[in-house]
């Protein structure tokens, strides 16, 4: 079992009962999954860059991508319905609780100007949004290898029914809030 699964079995969910008064363990909100995505718009006049990002993406989750495709037509951007624009992970369970230890602990702190991440990139229902800047933040990337730094967006799905509920969650699972 990973870290930060025993940390949520072991010490989030006595906490959050205690904290929401849930009668049952069921009750108590968890991370369903993890999905992180990355628009590649220039791919369409180089489709090599969008391979780099299907490996680099493939290195930093250990689970291999899907190419994500336009689903309109644009002419002023030279885009054409069903052109690969992008690749994104969904990652669940042992890779999910992996992956955001990883994140919480090694990657975010790496920031450059790093002050805790915004506290109000939730939507209403307990999901939270994160954008990063530069894929080099994470471990697995050589940085001698990258030949642009490309951003991404990291959305955590939680069973959270409202955005304090999935705060309080992330903050105990470790999640750096700003101060």
């Amino acid at each position: 079992m990973n870290r930060l699964q025993e940390k949520y079995k072991n010490v989030v969910v006595p906490q959050m009962m205690k904290d929401f008064e849930y009668k049952s363990v069921m009750e108590v909100p968890h991370v369903e999954k993890v999905v992180i995505n990355i628009g590649v718009g220039d791919a369409i006049t180089n489709a090599k860059l969008l391979d780099e990002a299907v490996e680099e993406l493939t290195a930093i989750t250990g689970q291999a991508p899907v190419v994500t495709k336009a689903k309109k037509s644009i002419a002023n951007f030279k885009l054409r319905e069903g052109m690969p624009i992008g690749c994104k992970v969904t990652l669940r369970k042992e890779k999910m609780y992996e992956f955001l230890d990883k994140l919480f602990n090694i990657s975010l702190p790496r920031v450059r100007d790093f002050r805790g991440v915004s506290d109000t990139s939730f939507d209403g229902r307990g999901n939270y949004t994160l954008g990063i800047k530069e894929q080099i933040i994470f471990p697995e990337i050589d940085f001698d290898k990258v030949d642009r730094t490309r951003g991404m967006d990291i959305v955590i799905v939680t069973s959270a029914k409202t955005n304090e509920e999935a705060k309080a969650l992330l903050t105990q699972m470790g999640m750096p809030f700003k101060k």
